[in-house]
């Protein structure tokens, strides 16, 4: 068995853990990393000299330690005008590129470090250049999947781990404990506002993301389900993505093509129905113990009345989970998806959550950075896996 030396390369799954006001979070990055070369968060590289596969070292950061960058003058009171873009309007919370502002030291065009704005008030903008994640209490797990031998002297995957592992993370949360501003400027209109059933209507026995993504939200559900449950898989199609040896008492799927979901195997039974014309769930309340929702929330146009909905359908306890990646249909989408950053999406499935007030125990999840499987049709002009995002919580009892 290799084990990690100086003169080895390291494919490492790191997993960093965190827990704001609102929710607990779980990120997940892959990369391979040169423990002599690559900067890894303090006593990580010495205490994974020596170790092989499986094996896994673990560290806590308090925020006192300045992980990630933090300075009081990083936080400041900006003109309106210095806000270069002609085609954003900034919002309350809701994250932009430096490179849309002008007039601060070493900030230049085409900078896409992401700065928050947290405050809009007589022409003036208050915005936040510091990391979204410096104020929360860090904890960096290393889980080792091999070790190599270099064949030549060079970086890993990253030179600096933090600033990959935490490149996004902390964006999904409400700042300052205010509900981030994602519902302005008609963020629900669409590309194509059509009837959805001749969007649907002709059935695509694909798959809309990679056999890694999918295995990866397959094992987030198995981890949801226990022997027994009643489950819900809302926007369903021809596959559900759940453990093959799920023992569940039924499994219905809700959705809009009535040819796909007769090909889904798992499936006990299926509805067809249209939650953007009506986000009254066909179901009698109490009915379910889990509820699943995978790559389709950024479709939903009504996701208040649905996730309001959801809550009354399950049980006390019950939870809903929803899935998702950076790929989609574009005509169907709504506008404010594609305008934020990953992160940001999480955070606005967050607030979905919260607003209807229903749920407690919220969790996010993502997992980013794996090799795309050799048989997958985008390989080798995609070489990384597809990124899973998830957002999860309980009906109150």
């Amino acid at each position: 068995m290799n084990i990690i030396t100086d003169d080895s390369l390291a494919n490492i799954e790191f997993q960093l853990k965190w827990k704001s006001k609102n929710a607990e979070h779980n990120e997940n990055f892959y990369t391979t990393v040169n423990v002599w070369r690559d900067i890894l968060p303090p006593g990580l590289n010495e205490r994974l000299l020596g170790k092989a596969s499986g094996d896994i070292v673990q560290a806590t950061y308090s925020k006192e330690e300045k992980l990630l960058s933090s300075t009081p003058s990083n936080e400041m009171t900006l003109k309106r005008g210095q806000f270069t873009s002609d085609t954003i309007t900034p919002r309350y919370g809701r994250f932009y590129p430096l490179g849309t502002l002008n007039g601060i030291a070493n900030v230049f065009p085409g900078n896409l470090k992401p700065f928050r704005v947290t405050g809009i008030n007589n022409g003036h903008i208050n915005v936040d250049l510091n990391h979204p994640l410096s104020d929360y209490d860090l904890t960096v797990k290393a889980v080792v999947q091999d070790a190599i031998a270099k064949p030549y002297d060079r970086g890993g995957g990253c030179s600096m781990l933090m600033e990959c592992l935490a490149d996004g993370p902390g964006m999904q949360v409400r700042g300052n404990g205010r509900s981030t501003d994602f519902f302005s400027e008609n963020a629900f209109d669409r590309e194509d506002e059509t009837n959805d059933d001749l969007f649907y209507q002709k059935p695509r026995f694909v798959n809309h993301i990679d056999s890694k993504a999918i295995s990866t939200i397959s094992e987030l559900y198995g981890s949801l389900m226990q022997p027994g449950m009643d489950v819900l898989d809302l926007m369903s199609a021809w596959r559900s993505h759940i453990p093959d040896n799920a023992d569940l008492k039924s499994l219905v799927g809700l959705g809009m093509n009535a040819e796909e979901m007769s090909e889904n195997p798992q499936l006990t039974d299926y509805r067809v129905h249209d939650l953007n014309i009506n986000p009254k769930l066909p179901f009698e309340d109490n009915s379910f113990d889990l509820v699943i929702c995978t790559v389709s929330v950024e479709y939903l146009i009504h996701p208040d009345d649905v996730f309001a909905d959801v809550a009354r359908v399950l049980r006390p306890g019950g939870t809903f989970a929803l899935t998702f990646s950076n790929r989609w249909f574009p005509p169907k989408t709504i506008r404010v998806w594609s305008e934020l950053h990953e992160f940001e999406r999480v955070g606005l499935v967050l607030e979905y959550f919260l607003r209807t007030g229903k749920f407690t125990g919220l969790n996010t999840f993502s997992s980013r950075g794996w090799p795309r499987p050799e048989t997958d049709k985008y390989y080798p002009d995609v070489f990384i896996s597809d990124p899973v995002y998830a957002v999860w919580g309980k009906t109150v009892k």
